[in-house]
Parts: structure tokens; sequence; C-alpha cells
């Protein structure tokens, strides 16, 4: 595909209910083309709306309005630890995704000569990190509570694809005590998680999270009904070779070429998965083998 050039608004303010903070959020799309499909992204802890351009230009360069949540926990809000809402952090950045789904009309009026080129039947969720765990909600994920037991689905219809880069895995013996204590919503059940997705990992993602491998990543497609899709980084931390930003002090392992195999899988899979042409996905499935040097792409 080629790419096209590319605009972008910030900040949009959409409307919420019980957020006590207006929710930014920043909308880029193409210059040109119509029935564009939508990816709501959502970001890694503490990070914000104008983080991840080496994905959100892309994507957006490649045919997708891609629009960016700040939510909560973002640093630039510095939202002190005994904030009442910190304990539902996890709630509210689930909300602020739905609320974007829910007020598309304004995100589409927000950025000159957008209105009228959505295509609201074609919407995808993605995220990074715990940005991940709040898309994969959007798919059918759910949050497993202190006793174990999964809480409501919180499934939206309007959602038909998802892509969630280095997603937490599940089981809450898996936790380290620091996480368990910390981020107990890092537990996510997928035995309901059917929309289609694409999950990334690196497979050098030692993380302070998990008593266990880094294959801990890959849970939410090895747990998760069909269709799904795996993409194996080889030597990729959690970063995935710099997804946030080149240069960002969270980049560990930065690496150009996994960041381009990144977009090249997402954007394939997406149009893949909301009916908009194969080719791209089929040459991938055909070229990440297990002789690619970067990176092993399985499916089921």
């Amino acid at each position: 595909m080629t790419a096209t050039a590319i605009l972008s608004v910030t900040p949009v303010v959409v409307p919420t209910s019980d957020r006590g903070t207006e929710l930014h959020v920043r909308v880029t799309a193409p210059t040109d083309g119509s029935g564009l499909p939508v990816v709501v992204f959502s970001h890694g802890f503490g990070s914000n709306m104008s983080a991840y351009a080496p994905l959100i230009d892309h994507w957006a360069a490649h045919g997708f309005v891609v629009v960016q949540p700040t939510h909560l926990d973002s640093r630039t809000l510095a939202i002190p630890q005994d904030d009442p809402r910190v304990p539902d952090m996890w709630r509210h950045r689930i909300n602020d995704l739905i609320a974007v789904l829910d007020h598309l009309d304004l995100v589409e009026a927000a950025l000159p000569g957008l209105t009228g080129r959505l295509d609201r039947d074609r919407i995808a969720v993605a995220g990074h990190s715990w940005g991940a765990t709040t898309a994969s909600a959007l798919l059918g994920a759910r949050i497993v509570d202190a006793d174990g037991r999964p809480g409501p689905s919180m499934t939206d219809p309007r959602v038909r694809a998802g892509v969630l880069l280095a997603l937490a895995g599940h089981g809450q013996e898996d936790l380290t005590p620091w996480a368990a204590e910390q981020l107990p919503s890092m537990n996510p059940d997928f035995a309901l998680m059917s929309t289609p997705a694409l999950v990334a990992y690196g497979d050098h993602d030692h993380s302070p999270m998990t008593t266990r491998e880094p294959d801990w990543w890959s849970d939410g497609y090895h747990q998760s009904p069909e269709e799904k899709a795996l993409l194996a980084l080889h030597g990729a931390e959690h970063s995935l070779g710099g997804v946030p930003g080149y240069g960002v002090t969270e980049t560990t392992d930065e690496n150009p070429e996994h960041v381009a195999l990144v977009n090249r899988a997402a954007t394939a899979f997406l149009r893949h998965a909301l009916g908009l042409g194969d080719a791209l996905w089929n040459d991938m499935l055909t070229t990440v083998t297990d002789d690619s040097p970067l990176g092993l792409l399985t499916t089921k």
C-alpha cells in the first residue's frame, strides 16, 4: 500500500460522566479517502495521547483514523496515588474507550475535512501494555477479582477487531508479589475473548510483573477462542523495538525493524479482520515464518 499524508488535531474533549477530569483525545487521519476504518488506541501506563507516533502515523498513513485518549494514569495529569479514582483506574480506562465510541460524531467533526469519511461498521481497538489489557476488555476479556472470579463482560459489539501489544497474561499465581499488590487488575481471563485479534509480544520481555518466562505475554492468544494471530518478536523486549516512540526512556530494545514488522502485521491483520482485503495478510503469513530472523507469525 502507498502511504498518504496525514493530519492530527489535539486536544479534542470527549464528554464523560464520572471521570472527574476532562477526557482529551488526539485524532489522526489520512488527508484522502472515504469509508475510513477507525482504531481507538489505549496507551501504556503513564503515557498520553501524543505518544506512539511510530504506530499511529503509520496506521493513519495507510488508511485508518486513529483516536488516542489520555487516560487518568498519564504522567501529564499527575493524579496522586491517594486519589480515590486510583483503585478503579482500570475501569476508567475501559470507559474512556467506550466514551470515544459513543461520540464518534464529535471525533469526526473535530478534524477539518474528516466529516462523512468514517466507516462506523469497521471499528477496532488497540493498545500497548496496560493499554492492551484495556483494549482486550472490549474484545471479551474479563478482569479477575481478588477471589479468582472473572468479572462481567464488557464486550462492545461495535468493535470488530483488535491489536494487543505486550498484553499481560492470565493467572494470579503467576504475578509477582509486587504486581499482585500494585496491579491486581493485570489478571485478565481470555476464555470469552472471541473478537478477532492480533497479539504481539517480545520473546525477551522478562517482566517484574510475573514469575513466568516471556511466554506469559502470549496467554491472550493461547487461552482465547479463534480467530487469533500471534506475532512473537525475536529478541524484543516490552517496547517491541520502540513502539512508544524512538529514543523514549522506556524503550530498552530500540529496533526500527521490529517496529516496522509490528506496523506491517497490524495493518495487514486489521485490513483482513475488517473485511478490507486479504492480500497483505496472506503475504505476512507466507513471509513471517520459521525462517524469519525478526519474528514468527502463527494463527488459529
